[in-house]
């Protein structure tokens, strides 16, 4: 017989709560590395407060700082006769700068040289820092870490949309301080690390560029000119070359315009497109079985074999999932960020949600696998494109069954 054990009380010493909320209180160690020492942030930063009144006929540089680490610029430049809040903060070069309404979101950031004698409202905290015990480059690393952004999520109050940060809560919570030296140390190597991430990315991207560049030379694709525009007013289009009804859709339709000496053909000639579906969650036991299955974020170009959760033989039965057999092609449909038109082969049988469109008994005799998905690849942006919807656009089967591929002979695959 199994035994649960519950915890009803939990001692906190008064002076270690500065958030009246359970929840900050029950959790706040953030589980950092207990290599270094920890040191309260208000050890290191102390408030600045600089009130300037502005002037009608002086020029202020206002800031922004950026979620996810992504630093502090000057926004624009006005005439304090164009300001409405006319009470505002200076700041200067190498304070450590936050947005108390974005802190959750890692609004965090070092004022930059070009952004000294800034004006900041009270939306905007600045914090003078003693370069004697911190590197601040190194404290926006530790703001950027899952613990860090839990943190301030956690001890952001508010009762609207917008939840504050609160300054006793942040100035009160401990991180491990290294010597300055190790700081210093370890922003080195991460910059490093950045700096061949970046180069790598931009080498992956100049292969992506050259690979096709080889396609469309391969297939013989080329841009028509059109002759149909007049003085770039009137464009005059086939009825017949019109997939979609739109005027980006019409002037955008990849395939209008391009010769090339192949077959042309739709997608839903050369296979069966299908999607998937969600297994409810309310029951647990559909997420405990053996089959894969496929969520939009897995799909990344590439084969897969894994999958993050796995569904039952009935979570199948009771939903709108299905089975798809291994060599299978996915496209996700919608996604956060790049994840719209993105491909992935299925290296196992296995089922998807229904975000992913799926190709499926694709006519090897007609078009090899492979070189359908290296098309689709390629045809990134262009299927993007065909997206629809104004908050989170989306791809649809229909379009993806109708969008057209260049299919040379098998010879040429």
């Amino acid at each position: 017989m199994s035994v649960n054990t519950f915890k009803y009380i939990h001692f906190a010493h008064y002076k270690d709560i500065p958030n009246w909320s359970v929840q900050y209180v029950v959790e706040e160690k953030l589980g950092f590395t207990k290599k270094y020492p920890m040191a309260k942030i208000g050890s290191f930063l102390s408030r600045s407060k600089e009130l300037v009144t502005l002037q009608d006929d002086i020029v202020y540089k206002r800031v922004s700082v950026s979620t996810i680490g992504k630093g502090i610029a000057v926004r624009d430049t006005k005439l304090g006769k164009d300001i409405g809040t006319k009470k505002q903060y200076l700041v200067k070069k190498g304070q450590f700068l936050l947005s108390k309404i974005d802190a959750r979101n890692g609004a965090f950031g070092v004022v930059p040289e070009e952004a000294d004698g800034a004006i900041i409202t009270g939306n905007f905290w600045a914090f003078d820092v003693d370069y004697n015990l911190l590197n601040p480059q190194y404290l926006v690393l530790v703001t950027q870490t899952k613990q860090f952004v839990g943190f301030a999520e956690k001890c952001s109050n508010g009762t609207t949309n917008r939840h504050y940060l609160q300054e006793v809560a942040f100035l009160q919570q401990s991180i491990p301080l290294p010597s300055l030296e190790e700081q210093i140390q370890i922003v080195r190597e991460y910059n490093s690390q950045i700096c061949q991430y970046k180069s790598l990315e931009n080498r992956n991207k100049a292969l992506k560029d050259e690979i096709n560049t080889f396609m469309k030379n391969e297939l013989r694709i080329s841009k028509k000119e059109n002759s149909n525009n007049i003085s770039g007013l009137l464009n005059f289009v086939h009825y017949s070359k019109v997939r979609e009804w739109g005027c980006s859709f019409i002037r955008n339709n990849s395939n209008h315009g391009v010769e090339t000496p192949f077959n042309v053909l739709k997608i839903k000639a050369i296979c069966s497109v299908g999607s998937g579906g969600t297994p409810s969650r309310t029951n647990a036991s559909y997420y405990k079985g053996t089959y894969p299955w496929v969520k939009t974020g897995e799909v990344l170009n590439d084969v897969i074999f894994e999958t993050e959760e796995k569904i039952s033989l009935e979570a199948i039965e009771r939903s709108s999932a299905k089975l798809y057999p291994k060599g299978s092609l996915l496209m996700a449909m919608y996604g956060q960020g790049d994840t719209r038109g993105r491909t992935a082969k299925l290296g196992v049988d296995a089922t998807t949600n229904q975000a992913c469109a799926v190709l499926f008994n694709i006519k090897n005799n007609v078009v090899l696998t492979d070189y359908l998905w290296f098309y689709l690849q390629m045809q990134y942006d262009d299927i993007r494109a065909l997206a629809s919807g104004n908050n989170q656009p989306n791809l649809n089967i229909e379009k993806i069954k109708n969008y057209e591929v260049v299919v040379p002979p098998l010879s040429v695959h």
